[in-house]
């Protein structure tokens, strides 16, 4: 009996959540931004998210011109499809509606080869890149150990030992990916404008001020101080309050 009331509740869930986001999509070929983006949202508080699903909520705010929000939405889209083409291009549209023009320090040298490598896939992409390798690993020994001439048994085996070293390389990959994805802590601004200090407290002196919809990055959290980073290398303490992490 518990198994199927759990079953009921899980169908009507995905009811809801298929109801609500094509309301919100009907909603938002009308024009009532406000009503789909609340459709949208409802979704999201049934824990069913998407990209499509924070484009959508994205393209909302942006035509309500609440540009942080629409920000947070696209990073939020990009954090489970990054090489998506249509967030991407609209996420640019929408910090150009931003204040704060923060340059963008380019890594260089080895580690910005390995970021570029790696950064072709997410990591669970590579995950099944490995499991592929292994698949073919496998065929390539069956195909050694039943073969019966020595040039055969030589090919397989030099392909067996290409191929370890693709498994080798995807694995470390993956590993590489998972541990970005994990220690990168995107952040968007959400308040019209905020001081960055010197030091986690009130007292202390304002650096410089950010404002509505720039993103930094979290490095540290001290109560209600979180320290952060820009994208030139600047850093400093905002107010928890001030931003929302992306993930």
């Amino acid at each position: 009996m518990k198994n199927i009331f759990y079953i009921l509740l899980l169908t009507t869930q995905i009811f809801f959540a298929q109801s609500g986001f094509e309301k919100g999509n009907h909603l938002y070929q009308k024009g009532k931004y406000d009503l789909a983006a609340k459709e949208y949202e409802s979704v999201l508080k049934t824990n069913k998210e998407s990209a499509e699903l924070y484009f959508n909520l994205g393209n909302c705010y942006y035509k309500l011109q609440q540009t942080a929000a629409a920000i947070y939405n696209y990073e939020k889209a990009l954090v489970i499809d990054p090489s998506n083409a249509a967030v991407l291009n609209n996420i640019k549209f929408a910090q150009k509606q931003t204040i704060d023009e923060i340059k963008v320090v380019p890594k260089v040298g080895f580690a910005k080869l390995l970021r570029d490598f790696t950064g072709i896939y997410p990591f669970d992409t590579w995950a099944w890149i490995t499991i592929a390798f292994a698949m073919l690993f496998l065929s390539f020994f069956l195909g050694y150990y039943l073969s019966q001439t020595v040039v055969i048994k030589r090919i397989f085996f030099l392909g067996m030992f290409v191929i370890l070293l693709l498994i080798l390389m995807s694995i470390s990959a993956a590993f590489f990916e998972k541990s970005h994805f994990d220690n990168e802590k995107p952040a968007i601004v959400f308040v019209s404008s905020a001081a960055v200090r010197s030091e986690p407290q009130k007292a202390s002196a304002a650096t410089f001020v950010l404002h509505e919809g720039t993103k930094v990055y979290v490095e540290e959290t001290l109560e209600n101080w979180k320290k952060i980073q820009l994208t030139d290398g600047t850093e400093g303490w905002i107010d928890g309050k001030a931003i929302k992490e992306v993930k």
